[in-house]
């Protein structure tokens, strides 16, 4: 069985990223939507090049992440910012993932799918979903929904519906992460449970607001053991 890849997102500080270089990381995330963790495109050009030196077997890969983003956005930040990964985290549709993959052929266009609460099955709707992205993007995440943000509500979903999506993304042969709420305490039983292909994780790995190399090293130590 393949490894589970662990994405760390909502990286804002050097020294922060710079201690983490010993840690097996797949993916850094990068937001350049309206958070407390967004990054202009200094900032992460800055912090992508801190990835040039990671101490492991491959560097992580850089992802930006974006909601409801323009195509002239994209553009003038990928000008600027050599990112692997686009993760759209808005309303944005198949059509707008299209263009987006067709006008960045060098990246990854990932799409994070919000899942409602337990007792909200809305995974017909998600099957749904997949098959009108699919040919769009790369990879699908899984997020739970929040009607005031687009992510980073740190609250898990119903994780009893992640099969019915993974049989979908399987299906179509895109990849599937899951995000919300994850921590060092819980992602075992994600992985025992749903073996997804990766993990999204940030205010998990956090203490007060600033990501902590202790508790970052303990949920990466987890997933690559498991």
């Amino acid at each position: 069985m393949a490894e589970t890849l662990v994405k760390i997102c909502g990286l804002q500080d050097v020294e922060v990223l710079k201690s983490m270089k010993m840690l097996p990381v797949d993916y850094i995330g990068f937001v350049f939507a309206p958070s407390r963790r967004r990054v202009n495109a200094d900032q992460a050009a800055e912090l992508i090049r801190v990835l040039a030196d990671w101490e492991t077997e491959a560097a992580p890969k850089a992802a930006g992440v974006f909601v409801n983003p323009e195509m002239a956005e994209l553009g003038e930040l990928l000008a600027a910012v050599p990112l692997d990964v686009i993760q759209l985290h808005g309303r944005e549709s198949a059509e707008f993932c299209r263009e987006v993959k067709l006008a960045f052929p060098e990246v990854q266009v990932w799409k994070a799918l919000s899942v409602a609460g337990r007792g909200q099955n809305d995974s017909d709707n998600g099957h749904q979903l997949l098959a009108s992205y699919a040919g769009s993007i790369d990879a699908v995440l899984l997020d739970t929904y929040d009607p005031q943000a687009s992510g980073g509500s740190g609250v898990t979903f119903d994780w009893e519906q992640i099969p019915g999506y993974q049989q979908a993304a399987a299906g179509y042969g895109l990849p599937l992460f899951v995000a919300g709420g994850l921590h060092p305490d819980n992602v075992g039983g994600l992985l025992s449970s749903y073996s997804p292909d990766g993990v999204d994780v940030s205010s998990g790995v956090e203490s007060g607001g600033v990501k902590d190399i202790t508790k970052m090293t303990a949920f990466v130590e987890r997933v690559k053991q498991s």
